[in-house]
């Protein structure tokens, strides 16, 4: 591998050029220091390998574009995060939730992991790498080696899926209704 030292000096100067400006950029963004530098640090990580293979115009700019995409990954995930969710009442004595909230959490959490694990191998792998992974389309394609087209297609159709087999698991069981006129 002759060809990796002048990555390498690149890298060591677009890291010295950048590392201040762009932590602060996402302490900013993220509104945490520690978090932050995390989210730099995977962002040079993936720079790095990208650039290792094939040079960019504008290392910066795929450096920023980066770290802003895994922020925003980050937000997303605290935004749908059912763990860490605010009290509703600020007043409230204790934001731990209430023994039934809790049970009820628990099982609406067991009948989705039911529910995933019912779904065919390709849209089960598909809905993962979107939702819990927070892939792109186009990176799920290359990741699994198939059609963007076939991405949208299986995360559609997961959660189709999904949608009807957890809105049938919320139906509660009705019992059958007497016929008019039957026994009389």
């Amino acid at each position: 591998m002759a060809d990796e030292p002048p990555p390498v000096r690149d890298f060591a100067g677009l890291y010295n050029a950048t590392v201040t400006p762009l932590r602060r950029y996402l302490a900013r963004m993220l509104g945490d220091a520690a978090e932050a530098q995390d989210i730099a640090h995977d962002a040079y990580l993936r720079v790095y390998r990208a650039t290792a293979s094939q040079p960019a115009d504008k290392p910066a700019a795929l450096l920023y574009t980066t770290a802003r995409r895994l922020a925003i990954n980050r937000l997303k995930r605290r935004r749908i995060s059912p763990f860490v969710a605010e009290p509703a009442d600020a007043d409230a004595a204790s934001s731990a939730p209430s023994v039934p909230q809790e049970v009820i959490a628990r099982q609406e959490l067991q009948d989705l992991e039911r529910a995933i694990a019912a779904l065919p191998p390709g849209c089960r792998a598909v809905l993962l790498l979107r939702k819990v992974e927070l892939l792109s389309h186009a990176e799920i394609a290359a990741r699994l080696g198939i059609a963007i087209s076939t991405v949208e297609k299986q995360h559609a159709r997961a959660l189709r899926l999904l949608r009807a087999e957890l809105s049938r698991e919320a139906e509660p069981a009705q019992p059958a209704a007497p016929q008019e006129g039957a026994g009389s």
